[in-house]
C-alpha cells in the first residue's frame, strides 16, 4: 500500500541517466527560483511607506530616492552574483563563495543563514498567502494554520516529482502575476501621463519636511531592501539547469533582475503619484490597482495573482534549500542523507525536511509568521555581505583579467549590504536578537557533524599497506530463551564458524540455573555464558562482556561478530554499536525474521 502511494503521489521512479531530462530551462527556472524575488514587490514599496507615514505623509515623496538607492543595490546583487555563477558553476552560492575565500567559519555562517532563510521563505510566504486566501473567505480564518501545513504538503508533493514537474504546475501563476503587475502599470503610467490622475495627490519632490532624519531614511531604506531578497537562490541552484548551465543560469538572473527593477520601478512610482498611504486594512498594490482599474475583474485578477505568488514563492526555498544542503553535506557538515538523490532524481531528504521544518515553525506560530520577517531579512543580508567580501579577495588574490571593475561592483555591493544588515539589526534588535544565540548552535551542529566524519573516517582508513593476520572469528549470539529462533541463529552461526559463544542475562538465580539446564538438555556444542544482572537490565550486562570479549579476541587476533537478537530493541542496539563504531549489515534470513550482524572494531573503543 505504502509503495502504490507513493507511486501515485510522486509518480515512478527515473533511472539515473534521465537527470538530463530533469533540468531547467531558462524560462521554467525564472518561475521556480525567482518567485520569492518577484513576491518581494508586493511588500517592498509598503515597507518603504510604513518607516516614512512615522513622520508625515508629506515625507511620501522621500520613497522615490529611496527606491533608486534599493534599484542601485538590486544591480549591485545581480552583477556579483552573476560573477559567482561563472567563477563557481557548481552551486552553492554564498556558502562556497565564502568558504573558499574567508575561511570554513564564515561560509557556514553564510550557509547556516540561508538554510533557515529558505526555511523562514516557506513559513512566511505560505502563512502570507493563507492570509490572503482567508481575507477573500472570512469563514475559512479559524481554519488557518490546517490550510497553510495543506499548502506546504502540496508543494512538497510537487517538488518531490521532480523539477520539471514542479516547474511547469508552478510557472503559469509567476507569470500570470508578472503579466497582471505589469499591465497595471502600464495602464497605471498611461492615467497619469494623459491627465486622468490629479497631480494634487501627491507631494512634490525636494519639499522640505520637518523631522526627517539621515538614520529614518536609512531605515526605510533598508526596509525596501527586503524587496531584493531570493536574488541569490539562482546562484545555489546552477547545477539544475540545462547546459550550458552558467551561462543559462546567468541569463535568467539577468532576466529576474530586470523584471524585479520593472515591477518596483513601476509600483513606487504609481504609490507616489497616487497618493498612496499604507494601511492595516489594504495592501500598497491592492490600492494602485483599485484607483487604476476600479473594483472590477482585473482588480481581483490582480489580488488573486498576488495570493498566489506570495503562497509559490515558497517554492524558491524549495528548488534552492536542497542544493545548498547538498553542498554542505558533500563538505560533511550536514548528514550525508542530503547528497542522496531520490526516485524522481530530486534531494528527496533535503525537500522533506524543509517540509517538515516550515510546517513546525507555522503551528508554532498559529500561522502568525510575520514576526519573523525581520529575521528573514537580516538572515538574506549576511550571506549578501559574506558572499560579496568573500569575492572582493578572490580578486584581489587572482588579478584576472578586467578585476578591478569586479572588485569596485562586489565593494560596493558588500558596503551597501553591510549597512542594511546592520541597520535592520539595530532597528530590530528586539525582533532578531535571537539570530546572536541561533547561528552560533548552527555553525556548532555543523562542527559536531565534521568531527563526527572525520573520525569514522579515520577509524576506516588503511594506515598499513599490509592487513593484519586474523586467525578467526568469534561469534556472540544474545539469547532470550530456548526458541526455534535462537536454534537458527546459532545454526546460522555455526556455519560460519566454530567460535559461537551463546549470552543470557538473568534477573535471579533460579532463571540462571534453569537456562543452563535447559541449554544443557539441548546439546549443540555451543558454549553458554550466563550473565546476572542485579538491576535487571540486559544491555549494561552484554556491554561488559563484549568488552571483555573483544579485548581477548584482539590479544589472538580474532574478529567478535554478534547476532542482535529479536528481544532487544533494534534502536538500543543500534546506540551501543554505533558507539562501539561498529559496522551494521542488515542480513534476511530464508525464515524471514530480520537479523542483524555487527561485526566488532578490531580497535575496540570503550
Amino acid at each position: 500500500m505504502y509503495s502504490s502511494i507513493k507511486r501515485f503521489l510522486i509518480g515512478r521512479p527515473l533511472k539515473s541517466h534521465e537527470l538530463g531530462e530533469q533540468k531547467l530551462t531558462r524560462l521554467k527556472a525564472l518561475a521556480i527560483l525567482s518567485s520569492d524575488a518577484l513576491s518581494s514587490v508586493a511588500y517592498g514599496t509598503e515597507q518603504i511607506l510604513i518607516v516614512l507615514a512615522s513622520v508625515s505623509t508629506l515625507a511620501f515623496w522621500y520613497n522615490v530616492p529611496i527606491a533608486v538607492g534599493v534599484l542601485f543595490l538590486l544591480t549591485a546583487l545581480i552583477l556579483s552574483y552573476r560573477q559567482i555563477i561563472f567563477s563557481y558553476p557548481q552551486g552553492g552560492g554564498a556558502y562556497v563563495v565564502s568558504k573558499e575565500n574567508l575561511g570554513v567559519n564564515p561560509g557556514l555562517i553564510a550557509g547556516g543563514s540561508l538554510l533557515v532563510d529558505y526555511i523562514l521563505t516557506v513559513a512566511v510566504s505560505i502563512s502570507a498567502g493563507t492570509d490572503a486566501i482567508t481575507s477573500a473567505f472570512p469563514v475559512l480564518h479559524e481554519h488557518n494554520v490546517l490550510i497553510a501545513v495543506i499548502l506546504v504538503i502540496l508543494i512538497t508533493i510537487l517538488n518531490l516529482r521532480g523539477l520539471t514537474e514542479s516547474a511547469t504546475v508552478l510557472s503559469y501563476p509567476v507569470y500570470l502575476f508578472v503579466i497582471a503587475l505589469v499591465m497595471m502599470i502600464i495602464v497605471g503610467i498611461y492615467k497619469v501621463a494623459t491627465g486622468q490622475v490629479s497631480p494634487h495627490l501627491h507631494t512634490a519632490l525636494g519639499t522640505h519636511v520637518t523631522g526627517i532624519s539621515l538614520f529614518l531614511l536609512l531605515r526605510a531604506f533598508s526596509s525596501g531592501s527586503s524587496a531584493l531578497t531570493g536574488v541569490e537562490a539562482i546562484s545555489n541552484a546552477v547545477p539544475n539547469f540545462k547546459n550550458p548551465a552558467a551561462k543559462n543560469a546567468a541569463s535568467t538572473l539577468a532576466m529576474m533582475g530586470t523584471i524585479l527593477a520593472i515591477l518596483f520601478t513601476g509600483i513606487t512610482f504609481l504609490s507616489y503619484w497616487f497618493g498612496i498611504a499604507p494601511n492595516g486594512h489594504e495592501t500598497v498594490v491592492s490600492q494602485i490597482a483599485s484607483q487604476t482599474f476600479g473594483r472590477n475583474f482585473l482588480y481581483y485578477f490582480i489580488q488573486g495573482t498576488t495570493a498566489l505568488i506570495l503562497v509559490l514563492a515558497a517554492n524558491t526555498g524549495f528548488s534552492a534549500f536542497p542544493m545548498l544542503a547538498f553542498n554542505l553535506a558533500k563538505d560533511k557538515y550536514m548528514p550525508r542523507m542530503f547528497s542522496i538523490r531520490g526516485d524522481r532524481l530530486g534531494y528527496s531528504n533535503g525537500i522533506i525536511f524543509l517540509s517538515v521544518a516550515s510546517i513546525i515553525l507555522i503551528i508554532a506560530f498559529k500561522g502568525k509568521t510575520e514576526h519573523l520577517i525581520p529575521l528573514y531579512a537580516v538572515g538574506v543580508f549576511i550571506p549578501f555581505t559574506l558572499s560579496q567580501t568573500g569575492m572582493i579577495l578572490k580578486w584581489v588574490r587572482q588579478k584576472p583579467k578586467g578585476w578591478i571593475v569586479k572588485l569596485i561592483t562586489n565593494l560596493v555591493g558588500a558596503l551597501i549590504s553591510f549597512l542594511v544588515f546592520g541597520i535592520l539589526f539595530v532597528t530590530k534588535f528586539h525582533q532578531v536578537w535571537f539570530v546572536v544565540i541561533f547561528l552560533p548552535m548552527v555553525i556548532f551542529i555543523f562542527h559536531k557533524i565534521k568531527r563526527h566524519y572525520d573520525s569514522v573516517g579515520e577509524q576506516l582508513r588503511v594506515v598499513h599497506p599490509t592487513v593484519e593476520a586474523i586467525n578467526g572469528n568469534v561469534f556472540i549470539v544474545p539469547i532470550a530463551g530456548t526458541t526455534t529462533v535462537v536454534e537458527r541463529s546459532i545454526n546460522y552461526a555455526k556455519s560460519l564458524t566454530d567460535q559461537v559463544i551463546a549470552v543470557y542475562v538473568a534477573f535471579d538465580k533460579e532463571d540462571e540455573k534453569k537456562m543452563e539446564k535447559k541449554w544443557e538438555a539441548l546439546n549443540n556444542g555451543v558454549r553458554l555464558v550466563t550473565l546476572y544482572s542485579s538491576y535487571r537490565s540486559i544491555i549494561h550486562p552484554l556491554c561488559k562482556f563484549l568488552e571483555t570479549v573483544q579485548s581477548k579476541a584482539q590479544e589472538n587476533h580474532y574478529m567478535v561478530t554478534v547476532l542482535v537478537p529479536q528481544f532487544i530493541p533494534k534502536k538500543r542496539w543500534h546506540n551501543i554499536l554505533h558507539n562501539q563504531s561498529a559496522l551494521l549489515i542488515r542480513a534476511k534470513l530464508l525464515w524471514q525474521k530480520d537479523i542483524v550482524v555487527a561485526t566488532l572494531p578490531y580497535k575496540f573503543k570503550k
